[in-house]
């Protein structure tokens, strides 16, 4: 039972677009990788002793959810195992009355009542069946979606920090594969259940009619249940080493008619390649399948073999019997039909204990995978914050991301005033997005101290920072929904309210696009549906800046917000930052446009995640050799400018209060 699990992995065979394309045999830490080991070396007797574990974990699972369709489910089950043994208790009756002496018209009138047994049974049995049926079909579907629900409802309270973690990420990765493993495992569990039941009745009844009957079962029963189990392993076996492949080709087929690659697929010829590629690794897959088919056939031809003689061997038993008066022909009779239906039931039941024991790895991952995201989820309540964003401070706030050492933030303190455009400038990588992130409290300080309104972070209601806080990033989310969806979002708390909505479109300068859509707000805002358009950069930005609106937040945080704008439409988001702070919202700005940071109100010059500057544009174009200065007139020599203390069409910004830090270096 064990020979072909021992045996070594064959070499993945590898062609010549696959090494092109994915550089050699695709290999990944996923979970059936993982689990493919020990699951293809455990024996029969190991997956017998462990099932009645896994068909705990199962019902357990669907124990919670509806407890009636469960236990009509198992009723109906064990109901036909019971049904299925007084049948063949039923057959045995007829048979002996059929085969008694005397005339044949009184043969047949004492085998009547137990052929009306048998007709009797057998439509209870297709009763019990619907229930079954009925039952699973209610309760699968139920148990995944509760399952599902739980995993994802877990998975978006996980800290930011901890689920950038790759080790965390990859269990959360795991946990995805299990989600309709529970609806899986109900079904292989229905059917070992219903093969269970019909070994359990056709060993008792050959119990009942001779015990050397259910040696005889078992004889012939084995090799098939050999063969079956070989044949799984070898299935799974070949499954378990070309998924990455089989994965592959899908990003190929998918590439072909996608619409971010259309172009380049017809003005490059990109599409031969890929086709050529398809072929190509498509036919490696057809290879392995007529090695399967090739070996499956062989298989079952020696599994037959085997059978048929142990078959052979058992019919002479019962020649044996039958011939010395030990067994009537009735219960020979009834022995070959209860042979004949173990055998197959035996079969599916290797095929599905082995399947069970599968999933209910991916199960465990699911479970494992939501305990860890209940671990690591936001805390609900603490301090509550009064008012809204009415002073922000950081002080000394250092930041480390996981599974790093260098910080990304060192010693940073600066304060946030309320009702000002205050933005961040520097470099790339210079930990302006990742100190926006810690004030809207998606990241908590590794080190230092970072308040709101006077509230420490770490013991504030994390839930209503966030209420208080609107994002709008570069790569804001474009959410393949209705362009009125996209904007309440924003806010998806509230009631519907579409002069809201269209207020906030308004404000963004969002409006004409919605009207130009031709089915305006109810567009679907993704091409190949019903409804479907498609919008350009421009225009996402625009609906992006609607759905901030829409949140009429204190805080604003935004993140280069312009990238895909025209220079008019440029200056108009600009301005329109600037009104909102004008009536009361604190606007945090990061844009490497200089030009529109001289109009904040207060600036913060970061390096390397250190402060090294802050004031107004005056006052930091002021300090020679500084940072901000240097990037100001770089920025302006590319427009073959000058630099100016304001930029002469700029918008007219308050007064403010800062004072000029020297730039250091």
């Amino acid at each position: 039972m064990t020979l072909f699990a021992r045996r070594a992995p064959r070499a993945l065979p590898v062609c010549s677009s696959e090494l092109l394309l994915f550089g050699g045999a695709l290999r990944h830490d996923i979970p059936c990788a993982t689990h493919g080991t020990p699951l293809l070396r455990l024996t029969f007797r190991q997956m017998a002793r462990q099932f009645p574990a896994l068909v705990a974990t199962v019902v357990r699972a669907a124990w919670r959810e509806d407890r009636r369709c469960l236990l009509a489910l198992l009723g109906a089950e064990l109901g036909q195992g019971l049904v299925r043994a007084f049948g063949l208790l039923a057959g045995n009756r007829v048979l002996v009355a059929l085969f008694a002496s005397g005339p044949t018209p009184r043969r047949l009138r004492h085998a009547l009542p137990a052929l009306l047994a048998c007709t009797t049974l057998a439509a209870v049995c297709v009763l019990l069946s619907a229930v079954s049926v009925a039952a699973a079909g209610q309760l699968e579907p139920k148990v995944e979606r509760v399952c599902t629900a739980r995993f994802y409802r877990s998975a978006v309270r996980v800290e930011l920090a901890t689920l950038e973690k790759k080790d965390f990420h990859r269990k959360l990765d795991a946990g995805r594969f299990g989600t309709d493993s529970v609806r899986l495992m109900l079904g292989s569990t229905v059917t070992v259940l219903s093969a269970l039941a019909a070994l359990a009745a056709s060993a008792g009844v050959l119990a009942v009619l001779h015990p050397a009957l259910v040696v005889l079962l078992l004889l012939v029963a084995v090799p098939k249940g050999w063969g079956a189990l070989v044949s799984a392993r070898r299935q799974y076996a070949s499954r378990h080493a070309w998924i990455e492949h089989r994965r592959a080709i899908s990003v190929l087929t998918s590439t072909l008619t996608s619409q971010e690659s259309a172009a380049e697929i017809r003005v490059h010829g990109a599409g031969r390649l890929l086709v050529d590629a398809y072929d190509e690794m498509s036919a490696a897959m057809e290879r392995e399948q007529r090695r399967l088919a090739r070996a499956r056939a062989v298989t079952q031809t020696v599994s037959s073999a085997l059978s048929g003689l142990v078959a052979l061997a058992a019919y002479g038993l019962l020649w044996l019997l039958l011939a010395s008066g030990g067994m009537p022909l009735a219960v020979a009779g009834t022995a070959v039909i209860a042979v004949h239906s173990a055998g197959a039931g035996l079969s599916a039941l290797v095929l599905q204990v082995n399947r069970l024991y599968e999933e209910a790895m991916y199960l465990g991952d699911l479970e494992a995978a939501c305990a860890a995201a209940e671990r690591h989820a936001i805390p609900s309540g603490g301090t509550p914050l009064r008012g809204g964003a009415q002073e922000i401070r950081l002080e000394k706030v250092t930041f480390v991301y996981p599974d790093t050492t260098a910080p990304a933030l060192s010693e940073v303190s600066l304060a946030i005033p309320p009702g000002k455009v205050v933005a961040l400038v520097g470099a790339n990588g210079s930990g302006k997005t990742t100190l926006s992130k810690l004030v809207a409290g998606l990241y908590l300080p590794t080190s230092g101290s970072l308040s709101w309104n006077g509230v420490e972070i770490q013991d504030a209601d994390r839930d209503q920072l966030f209420d208080h806080v609107a994002v709008l990033s570069q790569d804001f989310p474009r959410w393949p929904m209705t362009a009125r969806a996209n904007v309440h979002i924003g806010r998806p708390g509230l009631p519907l309210d579409q002069g809201r909505i269209e207020r906030a479109a308004a404000e963004a300068d969002a409006l004409d696009v919605v009207k130009s859509l031709p089915h305006q707000w109810d567009s679907l805002v993704v091409k190949g549906f019903e409804r479907g358009t498609q919008l350009s950069g421009g225009q996402w930005q625009r609906l992006g800046g609607a759905r901030a609106r829409y949140r009429r937040a204190p805080l604003l945080i935004v993140d280069e917000p312009t990238s895909a704008l025209d220079p008019r439409a440029e200056v108009e988001a600009f301005r329109s930052l600037r009104t909102l702070a004008d009536d009361g919202t604190t606007v945090l700005l990061i844009t490497h446009r200089l030009a529109a940071t001289a109009t904040a109100d207060l600036i913060y010059v970061l390096d390397r995640g250190r402060l090294v500057g802050k004031g107004t544009h005056e006052e930091l174009m002021a300090v020679e050799g500084g940072l901000y200065r240097s990037m100001y007139e770089l920025q302006a020599a590319q427009y073959g400018g000058r630099s100016t203390s304001r930029p002469a069409d700029g918008p007219a910004r308050r007064t403010g209060s800062a004072h000029a830090q020297p730039a250091q270096t």
